[in-house]
């Protein structure tokens, strides 16, 4: 079956040319996915120590990375794939000697092996699913792009570092893309929000390199590999009353007056 095409305004975020119009019209006033470090600094203070080696994914120009330069984790470095973005943000911060920026695509990072504490995203492994329409079934290509980025994140942290990733994807969306025992990182997860019964919820993945997975959440990553299963072969149904068996004019499938049923073609 032909997979549905996602629409032209969702393939856009996948576009360096978008967000560098973006960036030039915006420049760094901060602008946030799915809020500011407010909003999830207590499950994030639980897992960072000062002195970490922190790397942002996908930074634009959320203030995250100078928030947390605040709070004391003055190592930061922060990339993003739109030259415009990485150079209005090196502009607005360059009283923060600690924060570092890059431009880079987050599928080859160019950092040595076991070079960062932490690394940590916020809404940007959503771009790579922008051209899906089915989060049931998401597309090889999609999987790839995610199974090549996660590669990369789990190559440039130190072991016993961790990955977060904070995001809308539910868990057993997004679950089964994390839990690849190629990673060689543990995995959990926790639902945020604030508080208000009518707002979305998002979700704060953590995984812990050399640690190992839960084995449900090992035969989640295992399924996301496995062939979608074969439809079954649609059926004519068998009329109201009818048993396998039965000859029509049988009594268990005649209808009132005794006429068989179905009745008879003339």
């Amino acid at each position: 079956m032909e997979r549905r095409r996602a629409p032209a305004a969702n393939r856009r975020y996948r576009q360096r040319r978008f967000w560098d119009a973006l960036y030039r019209q915006e420049g760094a006033e901060p602008r946030e996915w799915l809020g500011g470090l407010s909003r999830f600094l207590p499950e994030l203070e639980a897992e960072l120590r000062p002195g970490d080696r922190i790397l942002v994914l996908g930074c634009g120009n959320s203030a995250l990375s100078h928030d947390l330069h605040e709070l004391g984790y003055t190592d930061v470095t922060s990339i993003d794939f739109s030259p415009a973005c990485i150079a209005a943000m090196r502009t607005r911060y360059a009283r923060c000697p600690g924060l570092r920026w890059a431009v880079m695509d987050i599928r080859a990072l160019a950092f040595p092996d076991a070079a960062f504490d932490v690394v940590l995203e916020k809404g940007t492994l959503d771009v790579l699913m922008v051209d899906e329409t089915d989060p049931w079934d998401v597309s090889p290509q999609a999987a790839a792009a995610m199974h090549r980025v996660l590669a990369e994140v789990s190559r440039v942290l130190r072991p016993g570092g961790c990955f977060i990733s904070i995001t809308f994807a539910q868990p057993h969306f997004r679950k089964p893309h994390y839990a690849q025992e190629a990673f060689g990182w543990s995995l959990r997860h926790a639902a945020c929000g604030d508080g208000d019964a009518g707002a979305f919820h998002y979700f704060l993945y953590v995984m812990r390199k050399g640690q190992p997975l839960d084995p449900p959440d090992l035969a989640l990553g295992r399924r996301l590999h496995q062939p979608p299963p074969t439809p079954r072969p649609a059926t004519t149904p068998r009329p109201p009353g009818r048993r396998r068996g039965l000859s029509p004019c049988h009594p268990a499938v005649t209808r009132g007056g005794g006429l068989p049923w179905p009745p008879p073609t003339q």
